[in-house]
């Protein structure tokens, strides 16, 4: 498995597409348009398998302090093997190029953002999170999400 993480570009956009919306699907994800996919395609990263788009992750700008890891996700047979690790730190990479040094996601796979020096953090800190995304979710009044923060050295 040779994988290499990269910025999305507009023919990933039916492989994202599509592997959003398997997590979507199963509730574990926000669903996305391939219109607003294509909006946003400058935040997102794929992660490449030999031509095939096998994973993907986002960044979404909440303030000058403070960044959002979205929209990760890998095909289930690549689960497991380190990748999930290597985009969440390409991410972080970006997150520091950009010189923003607050890292959060919202998340169920607590044990995992941990093992990389994120930390369980209440919700409510993030308003910005809250009025951008969180009030068009389906699960607002009820969010079973975890929320995880890591500072980053800029």
């Amino acid at each position: 498995m040779t994988v290499v993480c990269r910025k999305a570009t507009e023919k990933d956009l039916d492989a994202l597409v599509t592997l959003i919306q398997l997590y979507a699907e199963q509730g574990i994800m926000l669903p996305r348009s391939r219109e607003a996919l294509q909006r946003q395609l400058d935040t997102f990263i794929v992660a490449e398998d030999e031509g095939e788009i096998v994973g993907c992750g986002s960044l979404m700008k909440l303030g000058d302090d403070l960044i959002e890891i979205r929209s990760l996700g890998l095909l289930n047979k690549y689960r497991g093997k380190g990748l999930g690790r290597q985009i969440v730190e390409f991410l972080i990479e970006q997150a520091r190029q950009m010189k923003v040094p607050k890292v959060m996601a919202l998340t169920y796979q607590v044990a995992f953002f941990e093992r990389l020096g994120f930390t369980v953090v209440p919700k409510e800190i993030f308003p910005e999170k809250v009025w951008k995304d969180c009030i068009f979710c389906k699960k607002q009044h009820c969010c079973d999400e975890i929320a995880v923060m890591k500072r980053i050295d800029l």
